[in-house]
């Protein structure tokens, strides 16, 4: 990037690290810290370092935090006295740990004007050099630190979907309404009707099932997804596809924002006071909006996303359904392939449907959707499993104190790395959030 005179990052095609089991540590590492710095590879320094919002954090920020988490958790603790690479950044750079220490405010991270954009990829080669002597020397690291490794690794996967979304919210804001990718859609398609499929319920299992990860070769979970239990569904219905654009457009022109009836208390009263009437990225005409490749005519058959919890609590209503809970998600999903738009597809923005092979009457219709192109809100408490217990020490830190006041979404997105997901992955926002690739998926009561 010669116009910025920073230190040359990679193209964008290498965006979205796989990460299969297969590979070893060194090359996980290698892989996924690459693929972060190919996601800013079209923004301008400029780009690095403005918030749009307290909720989002400047592309420079994400880059130099996930690089704070190798420090942090794994360098100083590979043995013998460890020399930070700057006192300052522990303070400037941690998120939320209490346990570490101290913090800058999160709605002022873009006041952080220094370190420059180069001083934190300089601070990026720095540690991954010394992150890199440390893997390729396996007899020196603490078995302790591998597992940590592993969800440094995971963690930066997800501040990858982070930093595009930061990002479009962001380019959404300037008046210009740059795009981050100079691209054409694929040509549209129309989505299949919707149908339901439906499923018997009953005692299942639900969560990540740590033995026959095990047996695999160690499939990767976060805390949350633990222990693995039994719970009660009762008969259910779920929509083979996602709630389209087309769709969502009929409620809103059946004036869905201006009927209290449709809306949970709390999302009516951010309705009002926000003055919502379209999703957030919709142009005021209806016809348009904004993406990653700029503003775009309204694509009628792709998913609608970017909307609340409350958004989609409403709509479901309205359609006389309602959300799903992320348990009957889950058997939904148990045995499908996770595949799907992921950012490897390097689409940018959710795709319709693709319409199902011809099936027999002896056949079940095929779940669509299930990974990819939006998380799917569910009306879940995001709360602790039976038995859940966070991990010992600052790392405890990391999902167990967020369990109160939000919702579970499954899935993924268009913007997430595919082996970063799986079905018993809970991801979790507050439900008035919308600038995450969030959407709908129906369900209904048999």
């Amino acid at each position: 990037m010669a116009r910025t005179g920073l230190t040359k990052l990679p193209p964008p095609a290498a965006t979205g690290a796989l990460v299969p089991q297969a590979l070893t540590l060194t090359e996980q590492y290698r892989e996924v810290r690459k693929a972060t710095l190919a996601l800013c590879a079209p923004l301008a320094v400029e780009d690095y370092v403005v918030q749009s919002m307290p909720d989002a954090s400047p592309a420079k920020w994400h880059l130099a935090h996930t690089t704070w988490f190798f420090e942090e958790f794994v360098l100083q603790h590979s043995g013998g006295a460890y020399d930070f690479h700057d006192a300052d950044f522990r303070y400037l750079f941690n998120s939320y740990y209490n346990a570490v220490g101290p913090m800058h405010t999160r709605s002022s991270r873009g006041l952080l004007s220094r370190p420059t954009v180069q001083q934190v990829l300089d601070y990026r080669a720095r540690i991954d050099e010394r992150m890199q002597a440390l893997l390729c020397d396996a007899q020196r690291i603490p078995a302790s630190l591998l597992p940590i490794i592993t969800l440094g690794l995971h963690h930066e996967q997800q501040h990858q979907e982070l930093l595009l979304t930061d990002i479009k919210h962001l380019f959404s804001c300037n008046p210009l309404l740059p795009a981050y990718v100079r691209q054409q859609a694929p040509p549209s398609r129309a989505a299949p009707a919707l149908s339901y499929r439906n499923f018997p319920g009953g005692l299942v299992d639900i969560g990540h099932d740590a033995a026959q990860a095990q047996e695999a070769g160690g499939i990767f979970c976060f805390d949350n997804e633990l222990p693995r239990h039994r719970t009660y569904i009762a008969p259910f219905e779920l929509a083979t596809r996602l709630v389209t654009n087309a769709e969502y457009l009929e409620f809103i022109l059946d004036e869905g924002y201006q009927n209290a009836a449709h809306w949970l208390s709390d999302g009516w009263a951010t309705v009002q006071r926000e003055q919502w009437g379209r999703p957030i990225y919709w142009s005021q005409s209806l016809r348009e909006e904004f993406t990653l490749r700029g503003l775009v005519e309204l694509d009628p058959h792709a998913p609608v996303s970017h909307l609340s919890g409350y958004e989609a609590d409403a709509f479901a209503r309205w359609a006389d359904a309602r959300l799903p809970t992320e348990f009957e998600w889950e058997i939904a999903a148990a045995g499908i392939p996770t595949s799907g738009n992921f950012v490897e597809n390097q689409h940018w923005h959710p795709l319709p449907a693709v319409h199902p092979a011809p099936a027999s009457q002896t056949e079940t219709l095929p779940m669509l959707q299930m990974f990819g192109d939006v998380w799917e809100w569910t009306r879940s408490a995001y709360a602790p499993y039976p038995g859940y217990r966070p991990a010992a020490g600052a790392l405890g830190e990391y999902n167990g104190k967020f369990m109160v006041n939000q919702l579970v979404l499954r899935g993924g997105s268009c913007a997430t790395p595919r082996s970063h997901i799986r079905p018993t992955y809970r991801n979790f926002f507050n439900p008035a959030a919308r600038w995450q690739f969030s959407g709908v998926r129906l369900a209904r009561d048999l």
